[in-house]
Formats: structure tokens, C-alpha cells, sequence
């Protein structure tokens, strides 16, 4: 398979909520790297996913575009649309991604995305003063690990 391929069979997944197409994709060793969870290794990345698209909700979508990939690496956009919280606040976040690969898989996978548009949408008045900060990066990071954390050890 092409990379421009695994990159559209991810996306694919994702989007059906199809954790085991998507992690198909991934090299065993694969790197993935965003500004909610921070740096995630090999099965922890696995995990990650596994974690949120159990999660997944009927009115969570996916949609993405600009696929583009070269023998070592690729980069594609996509947009998550959903309801965050308690509160059911309206999410749409647009994200960046870049890939590398090895072995005909993804080994390396960083989300770029504004975190500032994001916790404002997310989490209202306390996202729009803090979202911006370094502060609120690292308790959103700390925050959503150990939600990985108590996931890995059901």
C-alpha cells in the first residue's frame, strides 16, 4: 500500500470509528505527538486511540483532505466535530498532521492545532483566560494521560 494510501485508510477508520483499521497503519515503535497528550510511544499511542474512540459519540464527526505523501513522509488535514463535557460544548477542531514512515507503516504522527481555540470552545471562560498559557497545556496534558492512565489498566 502507498503511503498516500495508509494515510486515507487512517483517516477512513477514524472516522467509521474503526479503531482496529486505523491501528493498522501504525508501526509497532510509532511516535505520536499533540498538544493534549503530549508525547505517546509505541502501545501508549495505541492505547490513546483505542481510549478515545471508545468514546466516540453518534454526533463525533471526522473529516479530512489534502492528503499528500512522499516515500518517507506525508501531511494531511482533518477536522473533529463533537460535544466536549458535562456541558456539551460544540468542538470543531482543525488539525495539521504530519506522518513519517517506516516499513509501510506510520512510525511517526504529530497533530498541530491552535489548543488556545480549542479550550475556549471546549471548556468556555476558564479555556479563553488560560487556554493560551503554558499552565493549562500541562494540566491538560497531565489530565488527559491519566484518563489514559486508568484506561490502560482496565
Amino acid at each position: 500500500m502507498e503511503n498516500k494510501e495508509i494515510i486515507k485508510k487512517f483517516y477512513t477508520s477514524f472516522s467509521n470509528g474503526n479503531v482496529t483499521g486505523m491501528l493498522e497503519c501504525y508501526h509497532k515503535d510509532v511516535v505520536f505527538k499533540d498538544a493534549v497528550f503530549g508525547r505517546l510511544e509505541g502501545d501508549r499511542a495505541f492505547k490513546m486511540w483505542e481510549m478515545l474512540l471508545s468514546n466516540k459519540k453518534q454526533d463525533t464527526t471526522i473529516n479530512f483532505s489534502n492528503i499528500e505523501a512522499t516515500a518517507e513522509s506525508g501531511k494531511a488535514n482533518w477536522v473533529a466535530e463533537y460535544l466536549y463535557g458535562n456541558k456539551k460544548r460544540k468542538v470543531v477542531n482543525s488539525v495539521s498532521a504530519d506522518f513519517k514512515f517506516k516499513d509501510g507503516k506510520i512510525i511517526q504522527h504529530f497533530d498541530t492545532f491552535d489548543l488556545w481555540s480549542w479550550t475556549k470552545q471546549a471548556m468556555g471562560l476558564p479555556g479563553y483566560l488560560l487556554g493560551w498559557s503554558s499552565f493549562m497545556r500541562n494540566k491538560i496534558q497531565q489530565t488527559t494521560n491519566n484518563r489514559l492512565d486508568v484506561f490502560i489498566k482496565k
